[in-house]
């Protein structure tokens, strides 16, 4: 009709958007497959850990989780298995359940390392203990002490954390330290502790500490071949520095009859 004005409204069909997942890729791209098809080692370490991560959510792929929680921590593994579950959560997509799952893992890897070296559990020298310890040892947000306790041959036959948090006198106390190598039979004693702050430096306390520990140790005729601090890809050992009183000769001679066993 003349002067009526028709208005024309256009339903627009609402098309829902396609979440896209690790199957909609090609074969050849999928990390699952190309690990199969080519080894572990053709994967970069964001799509190993998409394998972990499993699922993704809506718009964003195991992968692309895995890109990211790198990417926010310098792209350092080590980095992951230092954080916490409110940390890492931070991150989307990154629940308990993958909190969970990505902490398993790593801890898998740091017990394969240890496993793959417990055939060298007879210490030659400081590095075979740090190469034994530090995976599980130089990450930690809290500073640990132990006493690694070893026999005449100089292999380990145990190992017992002292104190868990600062290290103080009051609580790395000489008594409760013979207490546990009289209790083992240990012929001899290597004590090792970690910094926190990733600087192995030992600072006055740790020297005055070692002094007493030592001088305790010379009582019940037990030797303390070093006390070795780990930092963040770093270490300092007492003996190869001097900072035992008497413990490098010790060290030194130990040392010969193992290699002459």
């Amino acid at each position: 009709m003349p002067g009526t004005k028709f208005v024309i409204v256009v339903k627009e069909e609402e098309m829902e958007k396609k979440n896209y997942t690790i199957k909609d890729w090609p074969d050849e791209e999928r990390p699952r497959e190309r690990l199969v098809k080519h080894g572990v080692d053709y994967l970069t370490d964001a799509e190993l850990l998409g394998i972990i991560l499993v699922k993704g959510y809506q718009g964003k792929t195991s992968v692309d989780i895995a890109k990211e929680l790198l990417i926010e921590n310098g792209k350092s593994l080590r980095k992951l298995d230092s954080l916490s579950y409110t940390e890492m959560s931070s991150v989307k997509g990154i629940g308990l359940a993958k909190f969970a799952q990505i902490k398993a893992a790593l801890e898998i890897g740091k017990r394969l390392l240890r496993e793959a070296s417990s055939s060298k559990k007879k210490i030659h020298n400081a590095v075979d203990l740090v190469d034994y310890y530090g995976p599980n040892m130089r990450d930690l947000k809290k500073e640990i002490f132990k006493i690694v306790l070893l026999d005449v041959k100089n292999k380990i036959i145990g190992d017992i954390d002292v104190s868990v948090g600062s290290l103080t006198e009051s609580i790395v106390h000489p008594r409760e330290v013979l207490k546990e190598i009289i209790k083992e039979s240990a012929a001899s004693v290597i004590f090792l502790h970690n910094h926190p702050s990733g600087e192995s430096n030992p600072s006055k306390n740790d020297i005055d500490i070692t002094e007493r520990l030592t001088e305790a140790c010379d009582l019940i005729g037990v030797k303390v071949l070093d006390h070795i601090i780990l930092g963040d890809d770093n270490y300092t050992s007492f003996a190869q520095e001097g900072l035992l009183k008497k413990v490098g000769a010790d060290l030194v001679s130990a040392l010969k009859g193992v290699s002459n066993a």
